[in-house]
């Protein structure tokens, strides 16, 4: 009989691949750093997309009243907190990156919005007391054990919880790779390993995938650049001994349009929501 996945170790490994790749590729740079060359970047793409319908966000907003406390892990550049901000009584915002919260008080400021308390730190270590709602849209891939996040997150609500997570497909290009490189399909933290983590805990969340599908594309000018960003996001050498089995996979499964490489549609968000019951086994970790 196989071995069941240890799902929380596989968590850590992707988590840590990932962070080994950024030291390498960043030569010294640490995190605050690449945020605060990147922060306002970051609020441009997160305004264009919410410009559009969101599932999510309307779920979300139809569990809020007037005298709810809300907490936002990770609150990036403050979108999410202000639109809870406009529903909630009062909205408590996380964020480790002095330049991200630089970008949403700014952004606060614009519209008018006077009830976030912005904490400057990392979760789960940031000091925080109970709030109706906590609240994480895709801020726990940098987080080594995410039983410990998860944790935290059930002991600081006191009536439910929401995260949204990237849930890649299973037939994707990345997933290919991985499956190559790594004998496993999963490129990095995500739904599938976060859902079965949770179940080991002995929460039982339901899901709500968001119906805007796939993400947005992304484009390559050239093959050779898409081989770049192919190594980049597998931390592989230039000279890796990969090239030329990525190369005839970027030319498979890449469409040229208009001047473009168009890769694959494969990762979509999915909210995964759950209501606390303190006391229970919800806080159970393993």
């Amino acid at each position: 009989m196989e071995k069941l996945t240890d799902w929380a170790a596989l968590w850590r490994e992707l988590v840590e691949v990932r962070a080994h790749g950024q030291q390498d590729g960043g030569a010294g740079v640490s995190q605050e750093d690449i945020w605060k060359a990147r922060a306002r970047e970051f609020d441009a793409r997160v305004k264009r997309r919410w410009a559009r319908p969101d599932s999510s966000r309307d779920f979300i907003l139809s569990h809020m009243d007037t005298n709810a406390t809300v907490l936002d892990i990770g609150a990036g550049t403050g979108a999410w907190a202000a639109m809870l901000a406009r529903r909630a009584r009062r909205v408590t915002a996380v964020e480790p990156s002095s330049a991200m919260s630089h970008v949403m008080r700014e952004n606060l400021a614009a519209d008018g919005v006077t009830n976030v308390d912005i904490i400057q730190g990392s979760w789960p270590d940031a000091p925080v007391e109970p709030h109706d709602f906590v609240l994480c849209s895709h801020a726990m891939y940098s987080s080594l054990d995410f039983p410990a996040f998860v944790t935290r997150m059930v002991a600081a609500a006191s009536r439910m919880c929401f995260m949204i997570i990237r849930a890649p497909s299973p037939d994707g290009l990345m997933a290919e790779v991985a499956q190559h490189l790594w004998s496993q399909p999963f490129d990095s933290p995500n739904f599938i390993i976060a859902y079965n983590i949770l179940l080991r805990m002995g929460i039982y969340p339901s899901v709500l995938m968001e119906d805007t599908g796939f993400w947005d594309p992304r484009t390559s000018q050239s093959l050779g650049e898409a081989l770049a960003e192919m190594r980049r996001h597998f931390r592989l050498p230039e000279d890796s001994e990969y090239n030329g089995y990525l190369m005839a996979l970027l030319r498979r499964r890449l469409v040229h349009e208009d001047g473009l490489y168009v890769w694959p549609r494969e990762v979509r968000s999915a909210l995964v929501y759950w209501s606390v019951e303190h006391g229970s086994g919800s806080e159970e970790t393993h």
